[in-house]
């Protein structure tokens, strides 16, 4: 019997756990609000929020997971970005409702911790963070022996924003007329993966280290470009226009999102092929083969995150997001039914 057992022996390297939390200390620094009241490393983050002239403020929070995306992250052994994602997929979901996102909090699991590998995903949230305005203000990191394969790791995350109650986005007063304009997605996004996954690698036996002329790029950088941040350039229209509803395109596409915010006796009536969609759709759907209905609910096609305005704003709000380097399209309006979703060929 082994004498004098302790919880390396376990596995579970407390030294390595300190190390990890020395080297992101900074990364979480850099994405620091006034309201941040101390450093990284207590018990619990502290954040004073100012209420910023909102007369009655909400708190709006919501959490997620990078998914099975991770898998492509632990074959290219790449792990800057997945943070990116994680951060992207909890703002812009709590955003859709006009919150502004004030914190995030990361966890991460792994079988073994590697401080330099904790680092690396650390330093994607913070990037994250960066571009959403909001303070990485702690979170976990858990060494659970056993529990993982070698080098796997799983990843999620929790935003907490503001709103004023009077200024939530609820979708309440769309209309039929009104106009749905889309922000363009720069490919998968974090959705979908597991389909991506069966028929690229799996049915199509694709190496993500093969470069692929149709994308540009090899696989791996395609099916690992981070979600994109919408907070900042939302916002911004937020104040700017009268917007009525929004929805952030993930899981479930166009088909699953955008209907959920329509008010009862209206439907979504979408014209496909009024925005780009990125060559990595196209690819899927021929090597599945998958079917053009599939791949809309599935995958977001495209379309990243969806607006409704009124017709006479759609053309200026384009304009706008345009001049702040996002790509926005007029996708379709608003019609009168029950079909919660038409998608329109043109």
């Amino acid at each position: 019997m082994t004498e004098n057992m302790d919880y390396r022996q376990a596995g579970v390297d407390i030294e390595a756990g300190e190390a990890a939390v020395e080297r992101i200390k900074g990364l979480a620094r850099s994405t620091f609000r006034p309201e941040v009241l101390e450093e990284l490393g207590g018990f619990g983050g502290l954040f004073a929020p100012g209420w910023k002239g909102l007369k009655e403020p909400v708190l709006v929070a919501g959490c997620d997971g990078v998914g099975t995306k991770l898998k492509i992250a632990f074959a290219a052994n790449k792990h800057d970005t997945v943070g990116i994602d994680c951060v992207a997929m909890c703002v812009n979901d709590i955003l859709v409702q006009g919150a502004e996102p004030l914190f995030f909090l990361d966890y991460l699991a792994l079988g073994k911790l590697q401080p330099e590998r904790v680092e690396e995903i650390i330093s994607g949230i913070a990037e994250g963070c960066r571009q959403a305005g909001c303070a990485l203000l702690g979170g976990e990191t858990a060494e659970m022996p056993g529990f993982y394969p070698p080098g796997e790791y799983d990843l999620a995350g929790f935003a907490v924003g503001m709103a004023d109650r009077s200024g939530i986005i609820n979708g309440s007063t769309i209309k039929a007329g009104d106009a749905v304009v889309g922000l363009a997605s720069n490919g998968l996004h974090s959705n979908g993966y597991s389909l991506a996954r069966k028929v690229l690698l799996e049915e199509a036996n694709l190496l993500i280290t093969d470069y692929q002329p149709g994308l540009g790029v090899t696989l791996a950088e395609e099916m690992l470009r981070p979600t994109l941040v919408y907070v900042k350039p939302v916002l911004g229209a937020i104040s700017k226009f009268s917007v009525k509803g929004m929805a952030n395109i993930t899981g479930g596409g166009l088909p699953g999102n955008l209907p959920r915010i329509l008010p009862a006796g209206l439907q979504a009536e979408i014209d496909v092929g009024s925005w780009p969609e990125p060559p990595v759709f196209e690819m899927i759907s021929e090597l599945g083969p998958v079917k053009r209905g599939e791949m809309f609910r599935t995958f977001n096609m495209g379309i990243g995150y969806a607006l409704v305005v009124t017709e006479k704003e759609s053309t200026r709000l384009i304009d706008y997001f345009k001049e702040q380097d996002f790509s926005a399209y007029l996708i379709g309006h608003i019609g009168s039914g029950n079909e919660n979703i038409v998608l329109n060929k043109i």
